[in-house]
């Protein structure tokens, strides 16, 4: 018997092990979550989208998943997801991704996975303060940019005596704003400038109203700015093949667009729980405005502000799991 008791004993460990395993020994499956597998969420450069990154981690890891953030590029994006190294994007934005999404699209392993209820508008524009100091008379009709007397009021350090336009980063747009200006003939009174980040814009806010000049930046909606009073300039309207790229005089401005959602293909074999909850997911304008300012206003962290959205906002993301 003193023999055969480390075998007794291997084979109680072997059962005890099985069951286990059987029962949900892996930590992620016992609480409930898809897979061990992590799911790979992209965060770019501005706040709503890296609050709302963390949001939804956080939506994912209530169910028991293991989620990973990863910085990419917001056009490159896409083919990152097309080929498997990032699981999911939650905010393409129809007027600055919108080609790049349907790129990859066209060549598969990526799938549109619908439409937040929020609708977007990415343009020039500029705060409220500035129509109410008469610094350029005729605004938000893009012709008052044609006055000299405008021009001079938004003129920079930096702008070699034209007024400045002060857009995002290049990689957002690539050179349509610069292009739009030449087409519309206001080359001879306004420059582009880029920002080096979404921050610089803010400051560019900032600093203007401090100073007491004019300043028109690159903004969009949904954003914290929608409940500070911002106005967006009525440049002609957008119609497809309107734009450069797309063989257009580009003598247009951009559209009221889509905030989709899109996954890898195989996103809803490997974590099936998370794809239906991340389908159902749609937020609203108020919503995406709010998780930006609790950054760009409160200046929380990005990861302090998804759990303050998530504590304060039960009734809106817990439907999404049911």
């Amino acid at each position: 018997m003193k023999n055969k008791l480390p075998l007794i004993i291997a084979a109680v460990v072997i059962v005890v092990g099985a069951i286990f395993f059987m029962q949900g020994g892996d930590k992620t499956a016992k609480k409930g979550g898809d897979s061990a597998q992590p799911i790979i969420i992209a965060t770019h450069n501005w706040s709503s989208q890296i609050v709302m990154a963390h949001v939804i981690g956080g939506i994912f890891e209530s169910m028991g998943n293991n989620v990973s953030y990863v910085n990419t590029d917001s056009q490159a994006v896409y083919e990152s997801i097309r080929i498997g190294d990032v699981s999911l994007a939650h905010e393409v934005w129809e007027s600055a991704f919108g080609k790049s999404f349907t790129t990859a699209l066209d060549k598969g392993g990526i799938v549109d996975w619908g439409d937040h209820e929020a609708r977007t508008l990415e343009d020039m524009g500029y705060p409220n303060w500035v129509a109410d100091k008469g610094l350029c008379p005729g605004l938000p009709d893009w012709t008052a940019l044609k006055n000299p007397d405008c021009a001079a009021n938004f003129a920079t350090p930096d702008s070699d005596g034209k007024g400045r336009m002060l857009e995002g980063p290049q990689s957002w747009h690539g050179d349509l704003i610069p292009q739009r200006v030449d087409a519309l003939g206001l080359g001879d009174l306004w420059t582009v400038k880029f920002a080096g980040s979404a921050d610089a814009l803010w400051a560019e806010l900032k600093a203007a109203e401090k100073e007491g000049r004019g300043t028109i930046i690159f903004n969009w909606t949904p954003n914290f700015t929608d409940g500070k009073g911002f106005t967006f300039i009525d440049f002609p309207p957008y119609s497809a093949g309107c734009r450069p790229e797309d063989g257009g005089d580009g003598k247009c401005g951009s559209p009221d667009g889509y905030l989709k959602k899109a996954v890898n293909a195989d996103f809803p074999t490997t974590h099936p729980a998370a794809a239906a909850v991340f389908k159902k997911m749609s937020f609203s304008t108020s919503h995406i405005g709010a998780m930006a300012a609790l950054v760009d206003e409160d200046k929380m962290t990005h990861e302090d502000a998804a759990k303050k959205w998530l504590a304060d906002n039960k009734s809106v993301w817990q439907p999404f799991t049911k």
